[in-house]
């Protein structure tokens, strides 16, 4: 009876795993995609100082550029094989519905409509935003409740033109809201004096304030009037992809955790006896495989681009011209609300 019993649930067991593997290695249309073109898609904001901007010679820097050459490493093994697509408000989701990038990395704030009307989902959460208002020095405004009477510039369609709506109406405040096309528009319209207020996140502020005139004559108001966090876009439908997309974001942030960087990853990987350590670094277990990469995924990704912490320094934080604090965007460990599932 025993035996029986013993080689009943040594079947099921077996069965188990066949299954298990059969979902893990579920076909991927874009994965399959991808590898054959040899390079990912990553769509992109148009031109936001410190989170996707590409100077004169064409090359692409900042936060969201920093997850999609993350991706490349995991993928192909190498960040470079990444092509950027500039999208603006309007054009973002056409551009990832169609099919013409395998994933938007831009600053697009996660929306319960969104999500489930559009045929979107989000991976995940790389950056905290809060929406506020630049103003000129000279109006002596403190806070937004200072701009009842005044006009606001915008770009159409954003999430930013809603919040702001719906925040002077709630309190009973005037102001006129004028949208423009495109981001850059509407800055250029603020820094042309057509309105006394331009509103934005406050990292996308912060990017948006270099390019004006003179930069000094304008201050970001410190009140948020939103929470919008932000993070990568895919297409429904193609699970693994999907899979893939948020665990690479997930291991940038584990890294992080715990203590993995650039610099030090081939010592990590080698005698780390840190059990989530090695299986981040392909030293332990099947991670990748589990997904249809290579077992080193993660460690090209860390390897090559770095942790989440060393990437938000350089690109929007003190190493950066914009001089972010890390505020939200620290770990949940060190006051911030940034965390990650366990890499087990």
């Amino acid at each position: 009876m025993m035996t029986k019993r013993l080689l009943a649930a040594t079947a099921i067991l077996a069965a188990s795993a066949s299954l298990a593997s059969a979902q893990q290695l579920a076909p991927s249309p874009t994965l399959d995609a991808i590898k054959a073109r040899g390079h990912i898609e990553c769509g992109v904001h148009l031109g936001l100082p410190g989170f996707s901007f590409a100077d004169d010679k064409g090359e692409w820097t900042g936060l969201d550029v920093d997850y999609c050459k993350a991706l490349a490493a995991a993928v192909l093994g190498d960040a470079k094989k990444v092509k950027f697509t500039p999208t603006s408000v309007q054009q973002r989701w056409p551009i990832l519905q169609s099919g013409q990038v395998d994933l938007l990395s831009r600053n697009s704030t996660i929306t319960f409509s969104r999500n489930a009307s559009l045929g979107l989902n989000f991976q995940g959460i790389n950056f905290y935003e809060g929406q506020t208002f630049i103003v000129r020095k000279a109006t002596n405004a403190k806070s937004a409740a200072d701009l009842d009477g005044a006009s606001v510039c915008v770009a159409a369609g954003s999430t930013e033109e809603k919040n702001a709506s719906d925040w002077f109406l709630e309190r009973n405040l005037k102001v006129t809201i004028t949208n423009f096309q495109k981001n850059d528009d509407a800055i250029a319209a603020y820094d042309a004096g057509r309105c006394d207020a331009y509103t934005a996140g406050v990292g996308a502020l912060a990017g948006q304030r270099a390019k004006l005139k003179v930069p000094g004559d304008h201050i970001i108001l410190t009140q948020p009037i939103s929470n919008d966090p932000q993070g990568p876009v895919t297409r429904w439908g193609d699970e693994r992809w999907q899979l893939i997309v948020r665990w690479v974001l997930n291991g940038t942030i584990a890294a992080e955790m715990l203590g993995v960087t650039s610099a030090n990853a081939d010592q990590m990987k080698a005698s780390s006896k840190n059990s989530e350590v090695r299986r981040l670094l392909g030293a332990e277990g099947n991670f990748g495989a589990m997904m249809g990469l290579s077992n080193d995924w993660m460690y090209n990704a860390i390897k090559q681009v770095g942790n989440y912490g060393e990437s938000f320094e350089r690109t929007v934080g003190m190493g950066s011209g914009l001089k972010l604090e890390r505020g939200q965007n620290q770990l949940w460990t060190k006051g911030g609300l940034l965390f990650t599932p366990p890499f087990q």
